[in-house]
This record gives C-alpha cells, structure tokens and sequence, in this order.
C-alpha cells in the first residue's frame, strides 16, 4: 500500500482515535481538516498562506480541473503538486458528487454517467475508468473511487441498487489504476440512512485492495442526529489500519462528533466560502462581519486567535472591507477561517492525546453556543 495509516493512541471512552497517515509527499497528523482547492488553488490563499493555517494536506476536484484547465495540461506541467506549487499531500475526489449536484439531466447506466455541463450545457459522460485515468494524470497521494452520491432522502429499494453499481464501480476503478506505487486508491462507503445496507456495502469494499476509506452521502440535508447514527453504525466495520474519511463535513460540530464515532479526515468548502460571505469562526462562536455591531469594535476579530488576521486587523476595519465588498476582507476571513479549523484540530489531536476528548468538546460546544442549537452545528 502507497499509504499508511499508524494508530498511535485510542480514546478510552469514545471511538476517537489519534494517527499519522504517510503518504508520498507527507506525513499528516490526524484527525485532520483538508481545505477544499477546487479549482488547483484554495480560493484567494497563497501556499504560503496555505501553509501558515498548518494546513498538512488539501483536496483539488476532479471534476473542476477535468473540464478546465484539462487533466492532460496538468499531467504535461509536471502534474497537480507543480502545477499549483504545492509540495504537501493531496487528495482528489473523484467528480461522482459534483455530477450529481451540478450536472444537469443525469442519465445513470452500468457504463458510466452521461449528463450536460454545469454551465454550458455540453454533453459530457464519466465513468469509472475514465475518473481514475485523470486522477492518475493529476498525480495526487490520495484518489477517491468513481461512486453514484444518491439523493437525500431515497428509497431502500433506489439505495440498494444504487449501492450495489457503486461496489461494481469501485472494482472496475481499481482494475484501472495504472500508478498504484506513487498514488493512494480510496473507496468510498455509500447506503444512505439504511444499517445493513451500509453494512454491506462496507464489507464488500473491505474485500478490495483499497488504501483508507471514505463516508459518503452524509451531510447533504440530513438531520445531525442521523448523520451521527450511521457514523456509529459505519466505523465499527471500517479497517483500523487504514485512514477513514468523511467526505464534505467541515462545521466545528460535525467535525467533533465525526471524530468521538472514529474519523480521521474531514473536508469541505466552508471555511472559505463563509468568508466570502462576511461569516468568520471564533472561538466565541460565528460572527457576520457585516453586521453594524462590528463598525467600532477595535478589537482583534478573535483575541485568542493568532492568525495572521487577527495579529494585524480589527473587527472595525473588516467590518469596513465586507460592507465595501473589498476583496481583502474575504481574504483576511478565508486565512482566518481555514486557520480556526486546523488549530481545532490540533487541538483534537491534543486532547485524545491526553485522554480529555469528551471535555474537550464539551468545553467547545459551550464556548461555540453548540449547545443552544446553533445552525452552525
């Protein structure tokens, strides 16, 4: 296996778990947060900036750089580490969610997914061998499986067929990979709301030679209660030697309960795109820049932050750059943001370390406001 996964210490009243997972560029702590590059850059961060959140490893969408600027270009540029100078881990999805939250008129079949252009309308058509020929020219660490991302909420009887073309997939994926030495191969658990379809499909896919394994179809509209209980229903048939990753969850809440019921990655576009927004995380809880409050408030925008945001700038003058629509504000809050994660999870890592987890997070939720029913759960 190009990946390895060491589990150095168990939490002893939770699933939570503390690794490393090497991969051909790095070695990343975990549990882990990956900031969300799309389309081969985080949007408005630098690398250097990047790195200075204490970002280990980030995602770049399959699809996105598929359509432009073309997995052909990026494989002649030396591949995505050089193309977007990056010299940490990466990981590709494998397209499956955007085509089915994008993409318009899906027309499904055993061969692949013919469906129109998010934006053009042009017929297009992925399939499992062609999603793993552009990861492998992309030349990411770490490669996610062609799956079906099924809807929320659908049928036992649409979820077990939509399962059952997901493992087939996931084999034609693998007999496919042509660079099994330099990247990663994930395979991605898919049953909805549904114990033993969820059972099933974990145990089929634990047959094959993957590297780690992701949860999918979670936070797509479901109710944080059910996304809790298929995570502990989930993980308990998940290898312990091998990564686990919950696919598109990146709220603080999420990412703390994801972590108690035993996940190690976490990913999605929140921090940054929140920022664009005017929202910024604190350890106080979520804050709108652009409410009036913050116009004279001439105060770091989180005193127990050490960003490069809060050393320089005040609550006043980002309040100033959101209402004026300055792209420096979206910036500030986008380095901020992706900033309060991975010292979050840094300090995950510290907790399970000590064996403190559940005060940990309990301390957090009431600081966060996660116990008054936040919608920032």
């Amino acid at each position: 296996m190009v990946i390895k996964y060491d589990l150095l210490k168990k939490d002893s009243r939770t699933m939570a778990r503390l690794g490393k997972v090497t991969t051909p560029h790095s070695v990343i702590d975990t549990p882990c947060f990956m900031p969300v590059g799309t389309q081969a850059t985080v949007k408005s961060l630098s690398k250097e900036e990047i790195e200075a959140t204490g970002a280990q490893i980030i995602l770049g969408n399959t699809y996105h750089l598929w359509l432009q600027p073309g997995h052909k270009l990026i494989e002649e540029a030396g591949g995505l580490h050089k193309f977007m100078n990056w010299d940490k881990s990466i990981l590709t999805d494998s397209g499956g969610f955007q085509v089915f939250s994008l993409a318009k008129l899906r027309d499904i079949k055993e061969e692949g997914v013919t469906f129109k252009h998010h934006k053009n309308g042009s017929k297009l058509f992925l399939s499992p061998e062609l999603a793993i020929e552009i990861e492998n020219s992309l030349g990411s660490d770490i490669m996610m499986s062609f799956d079906e991302c099924p809807p929320y909420p659908a049928t036992r009887q649409y979820m077990e067929n939509s399962v059952e073309r997901t493992i087939r997939w996931a084999k034609r994926g693998l007999e496919a990979h042509k660079k099994r030495d330099t990247q990663g191969l994930f395979g991605i658990i898919q049953g909805g709301e549904y114990e033993d379809i969820r059972i099933h499909c974990c145990e089929e896919l634990t047959k094959l030679p993957f590297d780690g394994y992701s949860i999918g179809g979670l936070s797509v509209g479901e109710p944080k209660e059910v996304e809790n209980r298929v995570l502990e229903f989930t993980t308990p048939h998940l290898p312990e030697n091998k990564p686990r990753y919950l696919m598109g969850v990146g709220s603080p809440g999420a990412i703390l309960d994801g972590v108690e019921r035993g996940i190690d990655m976490f990913d999605c576009v929140l921090p940054t795109r929140i920022a664009r927004h005017g929202a910024a995380m604190t350890s106080s809880g979520r804050k709108v820049l652009k409410n009036r409050q913050y116009e004279k408030q001439f105060i770091p925008l989180d005193p127990e932050c050490d960003c490069y945001c809060c050393k320089y700038y005040t609550r006043s003058y980002l309040h100033h750059l959101v209402r004026a629509d300055e792209m420096l504000g979206a910036r500030l809050l986008s380095i901020h943001n992706v900033h309060f994660l991975e010292n979050l999870m840094k300090n995950i890592r510290t907790a399970i370390k000590e064996d403190r987890f559940l005060e940990f997070k309990a301390e957090f939720y009431e600081k966060y406001g996660l116990n008054n029913n936040d919608k920032d759960f």
